[in-house]
């Protein structure tokens, strides 16, 4: 098997599918993840490849592969346009009556102001482009949506949402083109502090399953979110194989869409993947040939993860800092360290550095392991939020 990325979420699938007795390389992958490799995945033989990164599905390497009569889980460039394209991904739900926020999409500043001034309460402002899970803004002022509607439309078109209100959560929903299975409920933590405070981030931690969402609430998210949107892109002859990754608002009226990833999340999967029990390579091939039969399984046991992050992240990470504790973080029980921006010599070479997840039978025990595994590391600068899942508490 091949993993395609160099990340967290890469390093956690590697991990999952090895832990099932598969052999598998990741690559690029980076020096903290055992089985990467260097080589072009043009030039892998494998016999299932999964698309780890956003740019690897939208840039068509999910169609490369293909083309080489290659087995991959992973949709193609056209598919990839769900997450590549903020307005192209608005417009196909606006197709398939999945609920969402109104929107506008602008490549002008002067109609996105016009149509800022028609929301009532706070705007959201969002580039059409890959921005690393970084470019979403969510504002109160009038005048701060202005000014990054305008620095954003400097590189590129935009959309601007209404806000809407409610818990979000991340729905993932393993699809082979025509159908689709739900996987257990993640919960992200994006901003960089304490409390949803400071900029937006890739993701500073996760947790799951999430006790607030229901199997009832799962079952209507997926016939009104995923599954008329896997439809809709029958409909326009695209052939979607791989995860759709739904970010629903769960507001009064029901679960809504905020938006639709092309992969698995990062931090999601850190805390997904070791929750299974059945063997999720066997999934993952099954959907990538078109031919899902399997209902996956997964542990009671509950999953928490916390990201490691260089100092300056999320503007200006520093890099080049040696990480000192790994080994005794993974000696605290049900603890396993994924390296996400780690170069040689096990220094940091990335904003988010290190994923560490701990599993046990409660949320609360998860937390209080993956807390004392996070005090065994570190390095100058580092930081990290000390209040993942514990709203779940």
């Amino acid at each position: 098997m091949c993993v395609t990325g160099k990340g967290g979420r890469e390093h956690a699938l590697a991990w999952a599918f090895a832990r099932a007795g598969h052999d598998v390389v990741v690559t690029p992958g980076n020096p903290g993840i055992p089985w990467s490799v260097r080589s072009d995945p043009l030039d892998v033989d494998a016999d299932l490849f999964v698309l780890g990164p956003d740019d690897h599905v939208v840039d068509g390497l999910g169609d490369r592969l293909r083309a080489r009569g290659r087995v991959v889980f992973g949709p193609g460039a056209e598919g990839g346009q769900l997450e590549g394209s903020k307005a192209w991904m608005k417009a196909l739900l606006a197709e398939a009556r999945v609920p969402t926020a109104r929107f506008g999409s602008f490549t002008e500043l002067e109609p996105a102001k016009a149509f800022m001034r028609t929301l009532h309460g706070a705007v959201v402002v969002k580039t059409d482009y890959l921005a690393l899970g970084k470019g979403v803004l969510v504002t109160s002022s009038y005048d701060e949506a202005v000014a990054d509607a305008a620095a954003k439309l400097a590189k590129g078109a935009i959309v601007v949402e209404e806000c809407m209100r409610g818990p979000e959560a991340s729905l993932f929903a393993v699809c082979d083109g025509e159908r689709a299975v739900a996987l257990p409920v993640c919960q992200d933590h994006k901003r960089v502090g304490d409390g949803d405070t400071g900029p937006n981030t890739g993701g500073m931690g996760a947790y799951s399953p999430v006790p607030f969402v229901t199997d009832a609430v799962v079952d209507q998210a997926m016939e009104r979110c995923v599954l008329p949107t896997l439809h809709a892109l029958q409909q326009r002859g695209i052939d979607y194989r791989g995860v759709l990754y739904a970010g629903l608002m769960l507001t009064d009226e029901g679960p809504k869409i905020v938006e639709y990833n092309v992969r698995f999340g990062d931090p999601e999967a850190q805390v997904l993947l070791p929750r299974f029990v059945s063997d999720p390579a066997e999934l993952l091939l099954e959907a990538a040939e078109g031919k899902l039969r399997s209902t996956p399984a997964f542990g009671a046991d509950a999953a928490v993860t916390v990201a490691l992050c260089s100092e300056g992240y999320p503007e200006a990470p520093r890099t080049g800092d040696a990480i000192q504790g790994l080994d005794d973080a993974e000696s605290v029980e049900g603890v396993t360290v994924f390296c996400a921006g780690v170069g040689e010599g096990m220094v940091t070479a990335g904003g988010r550095v290190l994923n560490v997840t701990a599993v046990a039978p409660t949320i609360a025990d998860a937390r209080a392991r993956v807390y004392e595994a996070v005090g065994k590391i570190s390095w100058p600068g580092m930081h990290h939020r000390t209040d993942i899942a514990r709203s779940a508490l």
